[in-house]
């Protein structure tokens, strides 16, 4: 499997089981990453065995997908997964930095390599919602062809960012904010990992603390353990070595939640 497209060498590089994986210093959210849907929690409706798009991913038949979801909800783990798991070549284009010249040198790359040897090419569109009507006409041909399988990643309500003709060639799999049972599940197995989370550390956390970082992420795994590492990062050890997180602690490192919002989108009337 190689990886094509704009420099993204870190994104979608698949590792092999145990190996170096993140570098230590990586943000505890990106180390704490799930490599496959053995650590993939709390989207069941989608990725549990029985579901459709598992079982083509597991079978490496996968048709265009768009990925809906708010941040943190693992529409890139999704990505991630499907790279290291595909005998296609997977593809990483970002719609924010990259442009039609770079998406027609792909698209080139992706016919030469199904004429030569009849390998796939997946697409990944990070932020798809960012490509106008020109910019999403521009690629539509080629997923109609086959020429590459579309793989798109939006917090936009497709129905309305994307194109009606590229939809209809997609399934829309929506991802949905995370339960709090399935956000206590990432928090502690970032507490107990040893190489990849906070085990080392020996972090204890107040049951009441807890429930107040699970609610400080609100459905999004990423804020979640991005609120853990700082509380615990700002949190000095105590005689024995142990950081101890309580309400005091997390009232000193966070002092203010921040909702999302945005004026334009669905979390405006979400919000209200």
């Amino acid at each position: 499997m190689s990886v094509q497209g704009e420099p993204q060498p870190d994104l979608f590089r698949s590792e092999p089981a145990g190996g170096a994986g993140p570098a230590p210093d990586a943000p505890l959210a990106e180390r704490m990453r799930p490599a496959d849907f053995d650590e993939f929690v709390g989207q069941e409706a989608v990725a549990s065995p029985d579901r459709p798009l598992r079982r083509a991913i597991e079978a490496d038949r996968l048709s265009s997908v768009i990925l809906w979801g708010p941040p943190g909800t693992g529409k890139t783990t999704l990505a991630r997964i499907i790279a290291r798991r595909t005998k296609a070549d997977f593809v990483f284009f970002s719609a924010v930095t990259g442009g039609i010249p770079e998406l027609r040198t792909i698209i080139k790359t992706a016919e030469q390599r199904r004429q030569v040897d009849g390998r796939r090419t997946i697409l990944f569109v990070d932020e798809i919602h960012r490509f106008n009507k020109a910019q999403q006409d521009a690629f539509l041909p080629h997923v109609e062809q086959g020429t590459v399988i579309l793989l798109g990643a939006t917090t936009e309500n497709p129905s309305f960012e994307v194109i009606s003709p590229l939809l209809s060639r997609a399934l829309v799999v929506v991802l949905t904010p995370l339960s709090d049972e399935a956000m206590g599940a990432i928090l502690d197995r970032a507490l107990s990992d040893e190489r990849r989370g906070l085990g080392l550390r020996r972090v204890e956390v107040a049951a009441e603390t807890r429930q107040r970082l699970i609610a400080f992420g609100n459905g999004d795994a990423r804020a979640l353990l991005t609120a853990l590492e700082f509380v615990v990062t700002h949190t000095p050890p105590g005689p024995d070595g142990r950081v101890r997180l309580d309400d005091a602690a997390f009232t000193a490192a966070l002092a203010k939640k921040a909702l999302r919002y945005d004026q334009a989108g669905e979390e405006h009337y979400n919000l209200i």
